[in-house]
């Protein structure tokens, strides 16, 4: 049976399908994924083999690479949200795994660039955690 998996950005505006098998999930912890993602780090798929299909909003999608570097990310012009981004050539997807609406089985591979991760991060598994807002 093919893995299929379906996501959209926080708006709703761009919609697609993931058709294939991720090979790696990765926690990318660089300043450049803490700066793109307002938090900690990334979570990023990536599969050498899936096919993106673009169900709604291929048009409202920017892409950003930082010059001189291989840090590329692509989001909603409406929402900001990150979205897939596919190598030019087709050799690699990266799908954002908050992206999906569809649940993610594959567990993280590893957490990378640990010598960037922010000062406050070790301290997160002391925070208090809820279902919902706090009272």
């Amino acid at each position: 049976m093919v893995e299929t998996h379906s996501g959209s950005c926080l708006c709703g505006a761009v919609t697609f399908e993931v058709t294939g098998p991720f090979q790696q999930f990765f926690l990318c912890h660089c300043h450049r994924c803490q700066k793109g993602t307002g938090s900690a780090h990334a979570a990023n798929l990536f599969s050498t083999e899936a096919v993106i299909n673009w169900l709604s909003g291929a048009d409202n999608i920017s892409f950003y690479i930082v010059e001189g570097t291989r840090h590329a990310r692509s989001f909603c012009k409406t929402c900001g949200s990150a979205v897939p981004t596919a190598a030019p050539d087709g050799s690699l997807l990266m799908v954002p795994a908050g992206g999906l609406d569809t649940p993610v089985e594959i567990a993280p591979n590893a957490h990378l660039c640990m010598a960037d991760a922010a000062n406050w991060e070790a301290k997160m598994p002391d925070a208090p955690k809820f279902d919902g807002m706090p009272g």
